[in-house]
C-alpha cells in the first residue's frame, strides 16, 4: 500500500460559481533534465482565476518523478470508468461514479482506473474558459478515492467534439482547460497521470495533432515538469494511428497509448452508435490460428514502435460489446490481454459497468467470466 499520509485531503471549501517477441527489459532510468529543458515558455493564453485551494496539499518538493518505463509497468491491469464523467452530464448515460467502486476494483486486482472526462461540457465557452468549481470538486473526489484505494488514476479529456470539428476555433480553449487542470493538480503524487486527449480524429490529422500535443505538453510542463503524460496517435487513437505517429519530442516523461478493438466487426457488433453494425451480429471469435496470429502481429507492431521511438506503450482501451456472444467475448478478451502481457504491455479494459462492462451495477455482481480472464483469481492479491 502506498504511503498516503502526506495527503491532507481537504475538499471542504464550497464555492458557489459556475509473431511474438520476448519481453524486453526496460531501459534504465535516465537523469532528470534541468527544468528549463522541459518547461517551455507559457503560451500567451487568456488569464483565468484559480478560485479554490488545491485539494491535495502536501510538502513542497515531495513529488518524486517516476521513470516513464517504470510507471508504464506500474499501471498494470486497469479498468476504464466509462460512460460516467464523459457523458454530457454525469448520469445521463446511466452511470455515476460511486465511492464503493474504488475498493471494489482494487480488491478485484486492478491497479489503475482511467477516468474519461468531458471537461468541455463544464467550462465557459468564452474566455477565460473557466472550469466550473463544482465540477472540479467532483473530479477532486474521484482522484481522492482512487489514491486512497492504492490505485493509479489516469485523468483524460474525452469527447471534446467541438475540437474535432474546429481545431483553430477551439485550440485556445483546449490549452486553457489543460492549464487549469495541470495547475490545480500540480502537487498531486505521480500516481496521477494526465492524458491530454482521447482518440484524436476529424480536424486532427497526424500533423495537426502532434503540433497540438506539443503545445499542450508545454502548458502542462510549466506546472508539472516531471509528471508522466500519455501520448496517442491520431486516427481515433488506434494502433494504426500510433504507428503513423512519431515521438513528439525528447521529453523523458511520456507514455504512448493505443486502443484495440480488432476485428471491429466482432467487438462492435450491434453497437447502437456505429452505423451498419447490426449486420455484424453473430460474428464470433473462437481463437483459431488466423485470429490469434492477427492479434500477435498487432501486439508485435506496438512493441516495435515503442522500441523505435524509445517510449513505453500502454494499451489504454480494449473490449468487446455485450451484443457478441459471451464465449467469444471471453476468448477474445483473454487472448488480447495475455498477448499484450507476454510482450510487456500493460492495459486498461473498456469498461467497468456499461455495454462492455466487467461489472453489473444493477445486480452488484461482477461479470465473472470476463473478470476471471482479466484478473486470474490467484493473482488478485494486490501489489
Amino acid at each position: 500500500m502506498r504511503k498516503l499520509a502526506y495527503l491532507a485531503i481537504a475538499c471542504t471549501t464550497v464555492i458557489t460559481a459556475c509473431g511474438a517477441e520476448a519481453p524486453q527489459p526496460s531501459p534504465q532510468p535516465t537523469a532528470e533534465p534541468p527544468l528549463a529543458a522541459t518547461a517551455p515558455p507559457r503560451p500567451n493564453l487568456p488569464n483565468w482565476k484559480e478560485e479554490m485551494p488545491l485539494p491535495f496539499p502536501f510538502p513542497e518538493g515531495a513529488f518524486a518523478p517516476v521513470d516513464a518505463f517504470v510507471q508504464a509497468q506500474q499501471l498494470g491491469r486497469g479498468v476504464n470508468f466509462g460512460n460516467m464523467l464523459e457523458a454530457p452530464k454525469e448520469g445521463e448515460w446511466g452511470l455515476v461514479v460511486r465511492e464503493e467502486y474504488f475498493p471494489l476494483v482494487r480488491q478485484a486486482g486492478f491497479d489503475t482506473v482511467r477516468v474519461p472526462i468531458r471537461w468541455s461540457a463544464h467550462a465557459l465557452r468564452q474566455p477565460p474558459y473557466t472550469i466550473a468549481p463544482e465540477f472540479f470538486q467532483r473530479i477532486d473526489w474521484v482522484i481522492e478515492n482512487a489514491l486512497q484505494n492504492d490505485l493509479n488514476v489516469v485523468i483524460n479529456m474525452h469527447h471534446y467534439e467541438e475540437l474535432f470539428k474546429d481545431l483553430e476555433g477551439e485550440r485556445e480553449r483546449f490549452l486553457v482547460l489543460w492549464d487549469q487542470i495541470a495547475t490545480r493538480y500540480r502537487n498531486l503524487p505521480p500516481e496521477v497521470l494526465f492524458e491530454p486527449l482521447n482518440e484524436p480524429h476529424g480536424a486532427l490529422d497526424n500533423e495537426s495533432w502532434e503540433e497540438l500535443f506539443r503545445q499542450v505538453l508545454a502548458v502542462i510542463r510549466r506546472t508539472n515538469p516531471h509528471r508522466n503524460v500519455i501520448f496517442t496517435g491520431a486516427d481515433m487513437g488506434t494502433l494504426n494511428g500510433l504507428l503513423q505517429a512519431k515521438r513528439p519530442n525528447d521529453d523523458p516523461h511520456l507514455i504512448a497509448t493505443f486502443h484495440y478493438y480488432l476485428p471491429f466487426a466482432f467487438t462492435h457488433q450491434g453497437a447502437e452508435w456505429v452505423e451498419g453494425s447490426s449486420a455484424w451480429l453473430g460474428t464470433t471469435w473462437r481463437g483459431n490460428g488466423t485470429q490469434r496470429a492477427n492479434v500477435d502481429y498487432d501486439m508485435d507492431r506496438a512493441v516495435r514502435w515503442g522500441k523505435q521511438n524509445n517510449m513505453p506503450v500502454w494499451m489504454g482501451e480494449f473490449g468487446a460489446y455485450s451484443k457478441a456472444d459471451l464465449d467469444s467475448r471471453v476468448a477474445w478478451t483473454n487472448y488480447v490481454a495475455r498477448a499484450a502481457e507476454a510482450r510487456g504491455l500493460t492495459w486498461a479494459y473498456w469498461e467497468f459497468g456499461s455495454g462492455f462492462g466487467v461489472y453489473d451495477p444493477i445486480s452488484l455482481q461482477w461479470n465473472e467470466p470476463i473478470l476471471n480472464v482479466l484478473i486470474q483469481k490467484q493473482e488478485a492479491t494486490g501489489r
